[in-house]
Formats: C-alpha cells, sequence, structure tokens
C-alpha cells in the first residue's frame, strides 16, 4: 500500500513538471469583469428595481463578463452596512479587489445620468488603475449622445401616456449641479419640444431650472394637474422627500399650495426596460471602443 502512495506521488510530481517544462498554465484566467458603478441609495425595493435591474440586463447581455457593484456614495455605503449588515464596495475597493483577483479585462459602466461631478470622479479614480488591466474601458452616462436625449425622451412619453391628457402637467424632478453639466436639462427639456409633448417639463433640486421656474410655466399654460416623477435613475431620498413628501417644502406640497391637483410617481427610471437597454448599450460602445475582443 506504501508502495503505491509513493508512485502516485511520484506520478503527480512528474506530471507538475511536465506542465512546467510545456508551458501550460494550470491556473485558469480571472474573467473579465464589468463593474457598474452607482451614487447607491439606501431604499432597497428601490435599488433592486432600478440599479438591480439595470446590471441584470447588463449580466444577461454580455455572459463573457463578470458583472459586479460599486457605489460612489460612502454615506450610504455606511449607513446600509450599519443598518442592514449590507457590504457595497465603494469604487477604490472594487478596483483593489478586481487587481487582487488577477482581472486584466476590465469595462467601468457608470449609472449616472449625465457627465457632472460624480461620473467625473469616477473617471478619474479608474485612470489611477491605467495600467493594472490589460483592457480598460468606461462607458458613457445615460444622456451621452443626441440619440440617447431622444431615446429617453420618447421613453418617459411612452411610460406615463396614461397621463398624458388635457390640463395636465408631467414634471420630472432633475437633481440639479454647479457643474457645465446641468445644460443637460435645457437640452433635455428640448428633447421633448421636439418631439411635440409641449406638456412634459423638467426642474432641478438644486439649481436649474428650478421648481419656480416650472410653475411659471405650468400656470402659462393653464394646467390644472400636475404629475411628479423623479428624473433619476433611483426613486430615492430626492424622490421620497423633497418631491413626494409631506413637509412644507417638498414640490408636492409647494404645488398644492400653488393650485394644482398633484400625484406623485415613485419609480426611477431604472425601472424602465429602455433605459436598462441605454446603459447596455453604452456598455457596448466601450467595449467597441477599446476593441475588447474574445477570440471572435
Amino acid at each position: 500500500m506504501f508502495k503505491k502512495i509513493i508512485a502516485a506521488l511520484l506520478a503527480a510530481a512528474m506530471l507538475c513538471s511536465l506542465l512546467v517544462i510545456t508551458g501550460c498554465d494550470t491556473e485558469k484566467e480571472a474573467k473579465p469583469v464589468i463593474l457598474v458603478v452607482s451614487f447607491g441609495t439606501s431604499y432597497n425595493e428601490s435599488r433592486e428595481k432600478t440599479i438591480g435591474a439595470v446590471e441584470k440586463a447588463i449580466e444577461k447581455k454580455f455572459t463573457e463578463f463578470e458583472v459586479r457593484r460599486a457605489f460612489t456614495s460612502q454615506i450610504i455605503i455606511d449607513k446600509l452596512k450599519e443598518r442592514d449588515g449590507l457590504k457595497i464596495d465603494n469604487i477604490e475597493e472594487a478596483l483593489d479587489k478586481l487587481v487582487a483577483d488577477g482581472v486584466k479585462t476590465l469595462v467601468v459602466q457608470p449609472t449616472h445620468v449625465m457627465s457632472g461631478y460624480e461620473y467625473d470622479d469616477v473617471v478619474a479614480a479608474v485612470k489611477n488603475y491605467e495600467d493594472k488591466f490589460d483592457n480598460l474601458a468606461i462607458g458613457a452616462p445615460l444622456l451621452t449622445s443626441d440619440d440617447d436625449y431622444a431615446t429617453l425622451a420618447n421613453a418617459l412619453v411612452t411610460e406615463t401616456s396614461e397621463f398624458n391628457k388635457d390640463g395636465t402637467a408631467i414634471v420630472f424632478m432633475g437633481h440639479g449641479t454647479e457643474h457645465e453639466a446641468n445644460a443637460t436639462y435645457t437640452k433635455f427639456q428640448d428633447s421633448f419640444k421636439a418631439i411635440a409633448a409641449d406638456n412634459y417639463y423638467i426642474g432641478t433640486v438644486e439649481a436649474t431650472p428650478s421648481l419656480e421656474d416650472v410653475i411659471k410655466s405650468l400656470k402659462e399654460g393653464k394646467y390644472k394637474k400636475v404629475v411628479l416623477q423623479p428624473l433619476m435613475v433611483v426613486a430615492g431620498d430626492h424622490a421620497n422627500n423633497d418631491m413626494a413628501g409631506d413637509e412644507d417644502d417638498s414640490w408636492k406640497s409647494i404645488l398644492t399650495k400653488e393650485g394644482f391637483e398633484v400625484e406623485c410617481v415613485l419609480k426611477g427610471m431604472g425601472e424602465l426596460d429602455s433605459v436598462q437597454q441605454m446603459y447596455v448599450s453604452h456598455v457596448q460602445n466601450a467595449i467597441n471602443d477599446a476593441a475588447i475582443t474574445f477570440g471572435k
């Protein structure tokens, strides 16, 4: 019996030596990764309906890749860990893990709506790791090309068709930013006009067009009812509180005081299949631009 064990060990050693001599690699190459980077949200139900749905759509399309998640908001990351015991990596942690796992092909797809400060920060963080990957690509935010604007405008008009009636205005709440990318909101408003969706309006929480700007347009249009919906990937804190909250300074409360009938739709854009497919398209564009292939 002892002689048989020794013989088996010698055979195994000879096989390993042969593999080394012939240059065969017994370790499997790390699977390429798509890292989906989002601001994040502490609203669990909305997170899975939006960010989770975008990730699943990407995973379904790009089967050659592993899909991973990272958030950029450390406040949200810390809250989820403390409240729910849920660990989500920030972007640096996610990138460090990718390097440690030996990943050589990486596509980073942010779920940001525009190329504002948050998107710039993602790009800057990823560029610090450029020398760690053989193939590296970064996808564009949701609204980048003229086709993106037209696609999203048509998708939102279709999604809200049940509210599109005489005397009703559909108002989308955007975040707003001091970044020059805030011009995205004006351009998107023009995209509604281009498809004759003249009762569709955009306002922002922290920039222009402001709610006051929107109210002025609503009064000029003599609308009686206003439907509010977030122009955000998730229906998180801004949507639930700043838009639909019961506090006096919420958009719902202010518009009600102005004499409008108000209905709130707490649905993040990430829930829409058309929006999910826009992100899928941006991943594909990033892969094509980086000339990433899989032996085809």
